[in-house]
């Protein structure tokens, strides 16, 4: 009987997965960011793919299907820069892993060892429409860590992650000075030291580059071998342009830094926050930089006194890649909603469609998984925001979110 037993609630867990992943979204408003917005359409998603998408009188829902429907749907909306997962939600000590404070330079630290995906902030944002976060070590110290792309589900890290190593974290201007007589204490020892770990991670990776020579002798080659260094390798990745620097810096006179930098060692770059980015929209365009634009919501003082809610439409007119973002911030280590970002940016030269480029296919761009999330089109993933009205206004709630096929919220947010 015990067998009997579980062999038929295996069988109802089998159907119940299976089920979940075969699902039909119907919209009276479907913006695929892929081209025309559907009028009264469907989403087909079979396995946790778009299968079919279209109007509803030219798409036949399989049957069996579970049918979802709301007034507007759209992608899964993506934070191309948070800490949601290392920063919790109760903002003590215990659930504040996003930054390490023992030394200013710290490139080896991985997010996914920080990650907790049970974390209830995590919950909050899936529940207004974030399928997918650009996530790790927060801004604040020179070099504070590595950062990662997740999917806002999942039992484990290696259940919800994406990308495990999506950019190295890096911060210039004052947010990343010391105090106390400990370096950095200036902007010219930020870039000393930056250039001199830089110097070193080149020669680490030279020193890995196979040389043409005779064959060693027995045990000639483990000393030849230079001993593992995990900040020197982090690093390497970075002169091999496999991973980006994600430099944060607001200031003019540090976003020209920082495009220093990238110019003498010819490294991938993405310009985080930006507050002043509209003073450089020339260097930045010529240097090929994309720039996820700081939190329309945050505190404009300190490095951000200059900051615009018309950044974004300025950059994006300019033709630059720009992406919204949740931010992080000292005392607010909770979380922004990217949703209401880019409602603001909407408000304030953007539109309607350009806004959310910014959480959907431009953010994908930007951050490298446009192949998968971003927009809706067949062989993507099934990751879709179900909305009661146009997303952007106040008095509109989240009514659903789907990841890969699953309905992973149904909280009216």
């Amino acid at each position: 009987m015990m067998r009997r037993a579980l062999s038929a609630l295996l069988l109802v867990f089998l159907a119940a997965t299976s089920a979940s992943a075969q699902l039909a979204v119907r919209g009276k408003k479907i913006y695929t960011m892929a081209g025309p917005v559907v009028e009264d359409g469907v989403v087909i998603i079979r396995e946790g793919k778009v299968a079919a998408i279209g109007r509803a009188a030219d798409v036949a829902i399989p049957a069996g299907f579970k049918v979802l429907e709301a007034a507007v749907v759209t992608p899964g909306l993506i934070d191309a820069r948070s800490v949601v997962g290392l920063a919790g939600y109760f903002n003590h000590k215990h659930d504040q892993d996003q930054l390490e404070r023992s030394s200013p330079m710290q490139p080896e630290l991985r997010a996914v060892d920080s990650y907790n995906t049970r974390e209830a902030l995590i919950e909050w944002v899936r529940g207004y429409g974030v399928t997918t976060l650009h996530t790790g070590h927060a801004p604040g110290e020179l070099i504070s860590g590595q950062t990662m792309i997740v999917k806002t589900t999942g039992n484990t890290v290696e259940d919800a992650v994406m990308v495990p190593t999506a950019g190295i974290s890096l911060t210039l201007g004052p947010g990343s000075l010391r105090g106390g007589g400990q370096s950095p204490g200036t902007r010219g020892k930020q870039m000393s030291m930056l250039r001199a770990r830089l110097l070193e991670a080149k020669s680490y990776l030279e020193s890995l580059e196979p040389r043409e020579k005779k064959p060693a002798k027995a045990g000639e080659e483990e000393k030849n071998t230079p001993p593992v260094n995990l900040g020197l390798a982090a690093l390497a990745s970075v002169l091999r342009k496999e991973v980006p620097l994600l430099i944060t810096a607001h200031r003019a006179q540090d976003i020209a830094s920082a495009l220093r930098l990238k110019k003498e060692f010819d490294f991938r770059m993405i310009l985080d926050g930006g507050a002043e980015a509209y003073l450089l929209i020339d260097e930045l365009k010529k240097a090929g930089v994309p720039v996820i634009i700081h939190p329309s919501m945050a505190r404009f003082n300190g490095a951000l006194q200059n900051a615009s809610f018309e950044t974004a439409a300025r950059l994006k007119k300019a033709g630059l890649k720009v992406a919204m973002q949740s931010g992080y911030e000292s005392y607010v280590p909770k979380t922004r909603v990217v949703l209401f970002e880019a409602a603001v940016a909407a408000a304030n030269g953007l539109g309607f469609e350009s806004a959310l480029e910014l959480i959907t296919t431009s953010a994908a761009g930007i951050l490298g998984i446009s192949d998968r999330v971003g927009s809706l089109a067949v062989g993507k993933d099934g990751d879709l925001a179900l909305f009661d009205g146009d997303p952007f206004e106040y008095t509109t709630h989240c009514v659903g979110t789907i990841i890969e096929g699953r309905l992973v919220s149904e909280i009216s947010r």
